[in-house]
């Protein structure tokens, strides 16, 4: 995948009602969109992936990438902007995150520092409905501990699209990270990941706290 031909980078916050509820967070009325520098993108290529370790805790959020292949034009549908998808996932620097809530700041200095946007590299896009029915999972350390599906999002692919579209624009070459369900943790020093599509791995690698 080319970097450089990324855009813009954005993801949906509290997608998934669990995962809203495992972090204490109420469930948004509309979709909830923040972005990431596109320095923050980094592909997975089953090597190291360096971490900031002095800044508390890190957590992994597994999610599912869309590419948006052209420019948007309204009543477009899902399956005629995306050709391709990936896994990701958006790290986030958790204590930053509280602190930074606390006090009503951006989000940025907790999700858009170096390296904070993992992503495998694409495969095709099997379609709107096909997408409801496949399941998206992370190992760690061998050990599953995030899964789930777009058919449990609060907001589905369509309605994203949509309102971002609207809201701040769409197209060509732009990512979407679509939220995580529930299970996200603190990363160790070490730890090994593995993103599944399906239980076909999409990418790996092993996270370095420096």
């Amino acid at each position: 995948m080319d970097k450089h031909s990324i855009r813009n980078i954005y993801c949906v916050g509290r997608n998934y009602g669990l995962h809203a509820a495992e972090l204490g967070n109420t469930v948004p009325e509309e979709p909830m969109i923040f972005t990431k520098p596109t320095h923050a993108l980094t592909v997975t290529d089953g090597g190291p992936v360096g971490l900031p370790g002095d800044q508390g805790e890190v957590h992994y959020e597994t999610e599912l990438v869309l590419h948006i292949a052209r420019d948007y034009s309204p009543g477009m549908t899902v399956d005629e902007l995306v050709e391709q998808m990936s896994l990701g996932i958006d790290f986030t620097l958790r204590d930053v995150q509280s602190v930074i809530k606390s006090k009503g700041y951006p989000w940025l200095p907790a999700k858009g520092f170096l390296r904070s946007a993992v992503i495998t590299e694409p495969v095709a896009f099997p379609g709107f409905e096909a997408v409801q029915t496949i399941e998206l999972s992370l190992q760690r350390n061998g050990q599953e501990v995030q899964r789930g599906s777009a058919s449990e999002m609060i907001f589905n692919l369509q309605t994203i699209v949509d309102y971002i579209a609207v809201h701040y624009g769409l197209g060509q070459g732009d990512l979407i990270y679509t939220g995580t369900p529930a299970g996200v943790a603190a990363v160790k020093d070490g730890d090994r990941f593995e993103l599944l599509w399906d239980d076909q791995v999409l990418g790996s690698f092993t996270a370095k706290l420096g």
